[in-house]
């Protein structure tokens, strides 16, 4: 699949296609059936299957502080899509300019100009342009005026409750990772390359391997039983989500103790799948006291996990 950053490396090759626009945050089943779809009129148009996401999103820039917990950050994303089968990933820099722009110029320099749409897939409550002036019913005009056909798509049933993505938070707040599972058509994960911690967890026999959490928010914070995904080998370990109170920590990580194992995993990728919830994270009076506590938790996960 190819990756597109940024608008700037839109190229006249990349003009024709057919495209859906979106956050995708999750790729769960509903965004699945959407892209099936859209992969279908590709595969009939003979025309590249691209899905356009803005980065950051939205509410990331204007409300920060209420912005919705990241189901998967662009990386997980880019692999998720990957693997529906997509063509195209265009992530589009979202800021105070490209705000500002109107929902014309948004139509014909973007979606006209640049990526030469023949077949566009939005929800029927998309907005776009300065003021969020441009809906669904301006899709559908210019699509008549510039040659290219508008659809919506559609709420994807499942136990009575349209899927999305608010729906996949809420199961993961309540650490319920089999609706989760059943949701995303997956189960949940949270992916990234191991980094160099402080290495204190080394000093009282429980080392980590440390991923930093690159968005705003994350859907799950606590301690978890975890199945841990290493080079196609499945381990099980305790993980904590969070920001290390007790060690005065400021950035939300996941740091992760992998039982039974003792290679050097500096620099790799790894898959993080919880399985059960042991408790919520909080600030011990001392160093000893945060040690004498994941022991309990190690040996609460691995009775979790048997």
């Amino acid at each position: 699949m190819e990756f597109i950053r940024g608008l700037n490396n839109v190229k006249p090759s990349h003009r024709g296609c057919v495209l859906t626009i979106g956050k995708f945050d999750g790729v769960h089943l509903g965004h699945q059936a959407v892209l099936s779809n859209v992969l279908e009129k590709a595969r009939a148009l003979d025309l590249p299957a691209t899905v356009m996401v803005f980065e950051p999103q939205p509410e990331e820039v204007f409300t920060p502080h209420r912005a919705p917990a990241r189901i998967s950050p662009l990386r997980e994303k880019y692999e998720l899509l990957k693997t529906q089968g997509v063509d195209r990933l265009l992530a589009v820099r979202f800021n105070a300019d490209f705000a500002r722009q109107s929902a014309d110029t948004f139509v014909h320099d973007l979606l006209v100009d640049k990526l030469g749409v023949k077949f566009l897939v939005v929800g029927d409550d998309f907005r776009f342009g300065n003021g969020r002036k441009g809906d669904f019913a301006m899709l559908q005009a210019a699509g008549r005026m510039y040659g290219f056909e508008v659809v919506s798509t559609q709420s994807f049933m499942m136990h009575a409750h349209r899927i999305s993505s608010t729906a996949v938070r809420s199961a993961l707040d309540a650490s319920d990772f089999s609706l989760a599972e059943d949701m995303l058509g997956r189960p949940f994960a949270i992916y990234g390359k191991v980094v160099h911690g402080e290495k204190k967890g080394r000093t009282i026999g429980f080392p980590t391997a440390n991923v930093l959490l690159k968005r705003c928010r994350t859907p799950i914070h606590g301690v978890f039983a975890v199945r841990v995904l290493i080079n196609n080998e499945m381990h099980k370990g305790v993980a904590n989500i969070g920001t290390r109170p007790t060690l005065d920590g400021e950035r939300n990580q996941l740091e992760v103790h992998i039982f039974d194992l003792a290679s050097d995993l500096y620099g790799k990728p790894i898959w993080v799948y919880p399985v059960a919830k042991i408790r919520n994270e909080q600030k011990f009076a001392s160093f000893e006291a945060l040690k004498d506590q994941i022991q309990q938790d190690a040996n609460q996960a691995r009775l979790l996990l048997e």
